[in-house]
């Protein structure tokens, strides 16, 4: 896996022995039932850290269709962006932040098959948001790497029900 990060972002990305089109299916999945950007324990440990902060701790059902689109809202997510053709999924958090926080995830297509790449970027707001942008690397790094994890074995689960001939479950298995 390589690694990535700036004051703002943290970036992962890992190539995958699948064509893009099937991890593509998986990041971008819209099936109601468990999803890695609802489910994964990183989202789920803030999901409580906002409720905490008196925050909406929203935990939207995915809207139940094969792929995210645009305007969609699941978990603590709204899709700002999803790009089929470019394998490009931008995700906004809404949560209680003193900034942006975006989650971006992107499937390009490599020698070995494709790579993934995860970006989980903070735009800050005003002082208060600055000082969270330093005390908060260390958690977003974290949540980085775990989310990162937790794709990579939902992705590689799924491609293994396949190859065994079994049908695809509608909602992605979570770890």
């Amino acid at each position: 896996m390589d690694r990535g990060r700036t004051l703002r972002s943290s970036r992962r990305s890992s190539a995958l022995a699948l064509d893009p089109a099937s991890v593509w299916a998986v990041a971008a999945s819209g099936e109601d039932g468990p999803q890695w950007y609802v489910d994964a324990a990183p989202f789920a440990f803030r999901r409580a850290i906002d409720r905490l902060a008196l925050g909406p701790a929203l935990k939207r059902r995915p809207p139940g269709r094969p792929l995210l689109e645009t305007g969609d809202e699941a978990g603590f997510w709204r899709v700002v962006e999803a790009d089929h053709d470019a394998h490009r999924l931008t995700l906004q958090a809404i949560v209680r932040a003193p900034g942006t926080v975006t989650l971006e995830v992107v499937v390009h297509p490599d020698d070995a098959g494709s790579r993934l790449e995860l970006v989980v970027a903070f735009a800050p707001r005003g002082v208060l948001g600055t000082a969270y942008l330093l005390a908060d690397l260390p958690a977003r790094e974290a949540l980085t790497e775990l989310v990162m994890l937790h794709v990579l074995t939902v992705v590689r689960r799924h491609e293994a029900g396949a190859r065994d001939n079994r049908s695809w479950p509608r909602a992605v298995d979570q770890v």
